[in-house]
């Protein structure tokens, strides 16, 4: 892709994101999503290959229908209230509106079905920006309008999320469609604890952000997409093995790694709040999540692969990927559990 192509993409979509942070009138709030899902479609569909065309397809389809409901919704709000602020979110069917048209656009469950199927057609790095910066507009816009919301759909939203991950994730071969599912558990539970404690639902993000790149960029860096070429990595570059077994089980939610503290302080808040059944079935739920990832981890380093390979070997060709971001990604998305106390402060 042409550079300045490629930049004025870039820009269009942190300019999306920056609008709809800042802003706390619906409209604008609408048109800082629309440039940004306008801003993603060539960078997804700059391979020209069908499955990629068809990726980006459902993708316009959902993100256009999640819009038109939350312009539907702001402007039912406006007509009953005579406000376009988020914060005075009257009307129930309204605010119930909005909050499937912003899952729908995150991809909640039972809104999720378009996410294994979309990051499944597109390259990875395109792939990292989906599961990452394109989640930040719509959980922001959740934040802010959370006090309107019902309780228990939010609780909902949260448990079926982290169900549907777990399950979902069990019976894939496709490493894209792993990480999809993992993405909306990670989503479930930045969403249950939205309506006690916002600020865990920040650091849940941060840390799902920092875990995803890792993992995204480390098979970026291995060209792997599918879990049987995840058994030839070790082979050629055994300490990056080693690294992504950590990430993966960071994702998981194992101490002493980065990712089990939001899960940690997650449980810890909703028994506070006196919810110890949806802490259990979260606790349950991460159960089948880490059943995955430990399969991962076992393809990765402990099995040997059994199929000839034909084409070139990939340990032959030399990477000429930047290895920067991936190690600086990986260092957090490992080692930040011991400043737990300070963020608690």
């Amino acid at each position: 892709m042409n550079p300045y192509v490629l930049t004025t993409l870039l820009s269009s979509l942190g300019l999306g994101t920056t609008l709809t942070f800042a802003s706390s009138h619906w409209l604008l709030a609408w048109m800082g999503l629309e440039i940004n899902t306008l801003a993603i479609i060539p960078l997804m569909t700059q391979h020209h290959h069908p499955r990629a065309v068809e990726a980006t397809t459902k993708y316009f389809l959902t993100q256009a229908t999640a819009a038109a409901m939350i312009l539907f919704a702001s402007t039912t709000n406006a007509w009953i209230s005579g406000e376009w602020y988020m914060t005075s979110m009257s009307n129930p069917i309204a605010t119930a509106m909005i909050l499937a048209a912003l899952a729908l656009k995150i991809g909640l469950a039972p809104m999720h079905f378009w996410m294994p199927e979309v990051l499944q057609g597109l390259d990875l790095s395109t792939g990292l920006i989906l599961a990452t910066w394109q989640k930040l507009a719509p959980l922001a816009l959740i934040i802010q309008t959370a006090p309107a919301f019902h309780p228990l759909l939010l609780t909902t939203f949260g448990l079926m999320s982290a169900l549907v991950g777990g399950w979902g994730g069990l019976n894939q071969t496709q490493l894209r469609k792993v990480l999809a599912y993992s993405s909306i558990a990670h989503m479930g539970w930045m969403i249950i604890v939205l309506q006690h404690a916002p600020q865990l639902t920040l650091l849940t993000l941060l840390t799902y952000i920092l875990m995803t790149s890792a993992a995204f960029l480390t098979l970026k860096l291995s060209y792997a997409t599918k879990i049987s070429t995840l058994a030839t990595t070790w082979s050629k570059s055994p300490l990056l093995t080693a690294t992504t077994l950590l990430v993966l089980l960071s994702l998981g939610g194992l101490p002493p790694l980065t990712g089990f503290m939001p899960k940690w302080l997650i449980l810890q808040e909703m028994v506070k709040q006196d919810l110890p059944l949806t802490a259990t079935v979260m606790a349950l739920t991460a159960l089948i999540s880490l059943y995955f990832y430990l399969g991962l981890c076992y393809t990765m380093t402990l099995t040997i692969s059994p199929n000839t390979i034909t084409s070139t070997t990939p340990w032959r060709t030399q990477t000429n990927q930047a290895s920067t971001p991936l190690a600086l990604s990986t260092v957090l998305a490992l080692g930040l559990l011991p400043i737990t106390p300070t963020i608690m402060m």
